[in-house]
């Protein structure tokens, strides 16, 4: 589908790196060190890392070493991450977006821990929306659903009523598999075909309708 649509949608839920906010200096400076610790190739690291939480990127780079490995090594990234917000700016768009959802369903769903989240919000001088879910509140990483069938639950929404906002082929996957409409944003998500792709937040209109509906105007 081109990027010219009209979607309807009852909540809206957001993926931060790469949707609201672009942090891609940070993430390439953290991973490439770690790549280069474990003697990988920085370029293919870097194909996998988008989207997913640091322990699920390291099983399937080192697929031999021990998950505990993987978790103690993921919480030494996430504070490295957290350290390290240099360069990490909003995507175009991103605070009027958000703005204009004042007062309607919606929801952060993001791989980031809560700690990442705020520092990474925070840099990008974006408001963190009231409704988050966040790696300490899900037992899987995306792909899997789980972070979006949560969103959806905690705005009390069914899944087929929510629209995903996503930047990455794990957070594309994870939408299409609860099932939700997926707005892919930046040049990322385009390959991975959600429903729409949009180079950025500033082809995003919001218009809430009386009946609790979210028109969006896409394109």
């Amino acid at each position: 589908m081109t990027a010219t649509a009209v979607l309807t949608a009852r909540a809206l839920l957001l993926d931060m790196d790469g949707t609201l906010v672009n942090s891609d200096a940070s993430v390439e400076r953290v991973w490439r060190r770690w790549a280069a610790r474990h003697g990988l190739d920085g370029d293919e690291v870097m194909k996998v890392v988008h989207g997913r939480q640091g322990y699920a990127s390291m099983a399937l780079l080192l697929p031999d070493r021990p998950m505990e490995q993987n978790h103690a090594d993921n919480a030494r990234m996430l504070a490295e991450e957290t350290a390290d917000t240099e360069g990490v700016v909003a995507i175009p768009g991103a605070p009027e977006f958000l703005a204009s959802l004042r007062g309607l369903p919606h929801a952060l769903v993001t791989s980031a821990d809560v700690p990442l989240s705020t520092a990474r919000m925070a840099a990008a001088g974006l408001e963190l929306p009231e409704v988050r879910v966040t790696a300490e509140s899900v037992g899987a990483s995306k792909p899997d659903p789980e972070g979006f069938l949560k969103g959806a639950a905690e705005l009390g929404v069914a899944p087929a009523d929510c629209v995903v906002f996503e930047d990455s082929g794990a957070g594309i996957a994870a939408g299409r598999a609860a099932g939700m409409t997926v707005v892919g944003v930046g040049p990322r998500a385009a390959v991975h075909e959600p429903d729409v792709v949009v180079e950025d937040l500033t082809k995003v209109r919001v218009e809430a309708v009386g009946d609790g509906t979210i028109r969006l105007h896409v394109g």
